[in-house]
């Protein structure tokens, strides 16, 4: 995004806005950022429905299973906010690529895999790479684009890759498990690095580092740690229960940490999460928002395919196929709402239509039954869902880093990736303890003795119909959070080049 300093004569030279409009190569980066985030959302999805045929295939035990998933989880969310400081200090460019080279090792490393232990140390590899590749990717794109209606498009673009991703994570996955083999979920990133890193080595220009930036080793430490306290933590809720004392010292521990971490960011001249980032209005919005629906949208994905699998019959690729519908209009809705709606309306009305719809789409959701048609019961909260996820995800992208300039992009796009990853955390934890005790529940009140196979069934889809209510409600509180964000279209600089950001020395967040 420009950067204009406040006071002329101090401060980096300024890029301008001409400059970047003039680069007849900034769709061709698009591509090549769009390409990175597909594999990097796309790797959180892949792997599930390929973890029956690894475990069968490498013999370890179910109690193992989640930590293929826990294992990148971790490593993933807690190194987030430290790669993307990395990624102002050391140039986007640098750590992009070597995110992209880093994740295709760990990848191949983990396709090979011959036992659970190298299985587990790829997927983790793969996390501290993706940690360091998508903020890479996102402040690429923040930087790439100057031009307001340019930059609209290109995050609405990038918007419907990230809704998307998900959802083709599971069709792909479903896809190589079921004609290929579980190991190509793994090998299949390969193929995306290295076209990116090609596209990358001759299309993205020399990027500027953070002009007398230092790294905040206690703000490293403290938020590093804090993350991962509270995603092992919620990780240990999910398949040890709320009442765990090691889910409790964790979680106590993650929160600590967090607090001292935020106070030291207040103090230290070199901050890893500048205030000024996360205090405007706009952004600190978006990054509710993005925490909301990482919660929330766990609900759709986990649950809708254990519904269609287990009390529908569908195979993993059937199940890939029936999320299509969510998956198109999703991307679709990103790019109309980013060019159309988010210039002339704000992220306000955005983001409380699109909580609105999805809370609607999980309310509509809740009339499945044991006996369910695709066509009358999910198709249509599916495409409704499609839709206000789309209005929601380019919204994020574009707001949450607007306004910042070019030595906080890495750690402002960071911010979102972790709001993400901590909302899905939480939204692992929280709905499957609340299916798991709702199916318990059930089963109590109607089971006479020995509970037939038939009251199992009506359990488990009460589980799923309970989940559907809880988020509901947590896209109904996400509009209400809407309120956090501004109104109106967001403000720009008086030539019209892009969004303004504040002079490196300036200690008020911006205007949004």
């Amino acid at each position: 995004m420009a950067v204009h300093d406040a006071t002329p004569g101090t401060g980096p030279v300024p890029e301008t806005a001409a400059g970047a409009a003039d680069d007849p190569r900034r769709w061709l980066v698009l591509g090549v950022i769009a390409v990175a985030q597909f594999m990097v959302v796309l790797d959180l999805t892949v792997m599930n429905l390929a973890l029956p045929s690894a475990q069968r295939a490498l013999g370890f035990g179910t109690a193992d299973r989640q930590w293929v998933v826990t294992a990148y989880a971790l490593s993933f969310g807690s190194l987030l906010l430290f790669c993307g400081r990395l990624a102002d200090l050391f140039g986007r460019k640098t750590t992009f690529l070597t995110g992209l080279i880093g994740f295709a090792a760990a990848s191949a490393v983990g396709g090979a895999a011959t036992g659970f232990p190298m299985l587990v140390t790829a997927r983790a590899c793969q996390g501290v790479f993706g940690a360091l590749l998508a903020p890479s990717a996102l402040s690429l794109l923040t930087t790439t684009f100057k031009d307001p209606r340019e930059r609209a498009r290109a995050f609405g673009v990038f918007g419907a890759v990230a809704a998307a991703g998900s959802g083709l994570g599971l069709l792909l996955g479903g896809a190589l498990t079921t004609y290929l083999s579980w190991r190509w979920c793994m090998y299949v990133n390969v193929v995306f690095a290295v076209v990116a890193a090609f596209g990358a080595v001759t299309l993205v220009g020399k990027q500027q580092r953070a002009p007398g930036g230092r790294l905040d080793v206690p703000g490293v430490l403290t938020v590093s740690g804090g993350m991962f306290c509270l995603v092992y933590g919620f990780a240990h809720a999910g398949s040890h229960g709320w009442g765990s004392a090691a889910t409790a010292a964790f979680l106590a521990a993650g929160a600590v940490l967090l607090a001292v971490f935020a106070v030291l960011q207040a103090r230290t001249a070199h901050p890893l999460l500048p205030p000024r980032v996360v205090l405007d209005r706009n952004r600190g919005g978006a990054y509710l928002t993005v925490l909301v629906l990482g919660a929330a949208t766990f609900g759709v994905f986990l649950f809708l395919i254990y519904y269609m699998q287990v009390m529908l019959g569908y195979r993993a690729i059937r199940s890939g196929v029936a999320m299509l519908p969510m998956v198109l209009v999703s991307g679709v809705v990103a790019v109309l709402g980013n060019t159309r709606l988010l210039p002339r309306t704000g992220p306000r009305p955005m983001v409380f239509g699109g909580m609105l719809l999805d809370a609607a789409a999980m309310a509509w959701l809740t009339r499945v039954g044991e006996h369910s048609g695709y066509w009358s019961a999910l198709f249509g909260p599916l495409v409704v869902v499609g839709a206000g996820s789309g209005l929601i995800f380019g919204m994020v992208a574009a707001t949450g880093t607007f306004g910042v300039g070019p030595q906080d992009a890495g750690v402002a796009s960071a911010s979102i990736n972790t709001g993400q990853q901590l909302g899905g955390s939480i939204g692992t934890a929280l709905l499957n303890t609340i299916a798991a005790s709702a199916g318990a529940d059930y089963t109590a009140a109607h089971a006479h003795g020995r509970p037939s196979a038939h009251v199992l069934r009506l359990a488990a889809i009460h589980g799923y119909t309970t989940v559907f209510w809880w988020c509901a409600g947590m896209f109904a509180c996400g509009a209400l959070g809407a309120l956090v964000l501004r109104r109106g279209p967001l403000a720009r600089p008086a030539d019209g080049s892009g969004p303004q950001a504040p002079a490196p020395e300036a200690a008020a967040p911006a205007a949004g």
